[in-house]
């Protein structure tokens, strides 16, 4: 039996209007696979940001065991020469022996304590003393340089780390449509013109601090909308640690280079008892950390892609607040 071309028509139509939808992306679906590459580019941002204040971590730690390296070595050459001198003492007072006792009383001195005088007695204490010192100091010397070999190792793959992060979130827009990457682009300059707008209204509502914490926060309000830097202390690029760093500087107090060290600094203060000028400290381990403002706000360089900014002291995307430090 035939079928009409009406029917062959109609049942074509019919089965267009049910694989339609198989065959097409809604355009919310696109716009939502858009916004999800946003978030998983800030993420990796954040990520990279937190590997970052890492390797920084490792640096101050480096160039503090690097000094305290120093200061053994100095030491252990100071007990060399120590010991090299009593030896040579050691070595006059058994000539002496010899040429007035002959060589059967050079080898009792040599090994025999009984047959050394009580002078004598007293400088090969001296001399054991200063071997067992300096045995002691070489081999701190020794665990120092291991700590120093770890610590090396630790910056470099943090700093690695960091790097590929970026690398992951720059190769993950590369996969998107040109026009699709000027959309994102162009959506986080507006965000980010819209937060200096606000930041800069903040700073100018903001009520004048006396003392260093004043000053400190008048230096770091001063520098909203510098791009953050990975490792950057001024005085145009910044990250989190280096701002800080600077703003406090300026005010007398010296900070390292690290958020995590940082919070070794000053007194601790209750989240209730938050004044302008307290430092605030997010994530875990710690990660970033900001210039608390008022009012629940704090300036801040807060990730690569960003810029120097005021914004909420609450926690900060997924890094939780972890406490505040009084300088």
């Amino acid at each position: 039996m035939f079928t009409s071309k009406r029917s062959v028509a109609t049942l074509i139509s019919a089965m267009a209007a049910l694989l339609a939808p198989l065959l097409t992306v809604p355009a919310a679906d696109a716009a939502q696979t858009l916004a999800q590459v946003q978030a998983r580019v800030r993420q990796l941002e954040e990520e990279a940001t937190t590997a970052a204040e890492g390797a920084q971590e490792a640096k101050v730690k480096l160039s503090s065991l690097n000094g305290q390296l120093q200061g053994i070595q100095a030491k252990a050459a100071v007990q060399s020469q120590s010991v090299a001198a009593l030896s040579k003492s050691l070595n006059a007072i058994a000539v002496e022996q010899f040429k007035t006792g002959g060589l059967s009383q050079s080898l009792e001195l040599l090994f025999s304590l009984e047959a050394i005088t009580r002078k004598k007695s007293v400088e090969l204490r001296k001399f054991q003393a200063a071997k067992q010192r300096l045995t002691a100091t070489s081999l701190t010397v020794s665990d120092k340089l291991e700590l120093v070999k770890a610590t090396q190792k630790k910056l470099a793959a943090q700093s690695a780390r960091a790097t590929a992060k970026l690398a992951e979130a720059e190769s993950l827009l590369a996969k998107l449509k040109k026009e699709d990457r000027e959309r994102l682009a162009r959506l986080a300059q507006e965000e980010e013109d819209a937060d200096q707008a606000s930041s800069l209204a903040a700073a100018k509502k903001a009520g004048a601090v006396s003392g260093r914490a004043g000053k400190a926060l008048q230096f770091a309000l001063k520098q909203i909308g510098d791009k953050y830097v990975f490792g950057a202390d001024g005085m145009t690029y910044w990250d989190c640690s280096g701002l800080t760093m600077r703003a406090f500087q300026t005010a007398g107090v010296s900070l390292p280079h690290s958020s995590r060290a940082q919070f070794n600094y000053g007194k601790s203060v209750k989240r209730s008892n938050l004044a302008p000028g307290d430092l605030v400290f997010f994530g875990r381990p710690i990660s970033h950390v900001g210039i608390y403002l008022g009012g629940g706000k704090m300036v801040h360089a807060p990730r690569s892609g960003s810029r120097v900014k005021v914004a909420s002291a609450s926690n900060l995307g997924r890094k939780p607040f972890v406490g505040a430090r009084r300088l």
